[in-house]
């Protein structure tokens, strides 16, 4: 069991990923702008947090959790505060009081790149991205999701693919969850797009 923070709180992911996570067992606080659009579940905490705070006042909402999961998005509405520095003042903080697991929720640019409307939203995940490969000290892992679809999970995906394509939801909220159970995931980018292959199986063969 694990005492989990999740930045991005109230997104489409993030609720199914809290049920996820409170499903194994784990306590979770769930933080964003409007807490009270968080999933309302026993061992859930609602908190608010802005990510236009400074380093210290993230720090001192971090304390003493084990793990930090990253799934907030501007939607293109404010990417260098929220997607980009947002971002990085999160794992800056996490490293000031000895978080090590952090776990971040982003998109395969690789597949996404030639879509002149998501060049400024791309640049903001690749800096995010890279800084959190590059220059933090974190065990990480970094999903890159494809577009993200309301339709039902399956609970079967394809990981490290070279293009990444659609993801329903619940499969990416049950991947970001499984992934905590496995420590092969550290240090690793996977890019994951729908598939054949029972989410469990696919991280274990990483």
């Amino acid at each position: 069991m694990a005492k989990i923070f999740i930045f991005g709180g109230s997104g489409r992911v993030a609720t199914d990923l809290i049920k996820d996570l409170v499903a194994d067992g784990n306590t979770v606080t769930a933080a964003a702008r409007h807490p009270e659009n968080i999933i309302k579940l026993e061992g859930v905490t609602a908190d608010k947090l802005d990510l236009h705070a400074d380093v210290d006042n993230i720090a001192k909402q971090v304390k003493g959790f084990d793990t930090i999961y990253f799934t907030a998005g501007s939607r293109g509405k404010d990417l260098i505060q929220t997607d980009a520095m947002g971002a990085i003042k999160t794992m800056t903080a996490a490293e000031k009081v000895g978080i090590k697991r952090y776990i971040m929720l982003s998109l395969d640019i690789n597949s996404w790149k030639k879509i002149p409307s998501l060049e400024d939203y791309l640049a903001a995940k690749f800096f995010a991205d890279t800084y959190l490969m590059d220059s933090t000290n974190l065990e990480y892992t970094i999903l890159q999701a494809g577009s993200l679809t309301e339709e039902a999970g399956t609970g079967k995906i394809q990981l490290n693919v070279e293009a990444a394509d659609s993801n329903p939801i619940p499969d990416v909220a049950k991947t970001l969850a499984e992934i905590l159970k496995y420590p092969n995931t550290i240090g690793k980018v996977i890019p994951m797009s729908s598939g054949k292959t029972p989410i469990a199986d696919a991280l274990k063969e990483i």
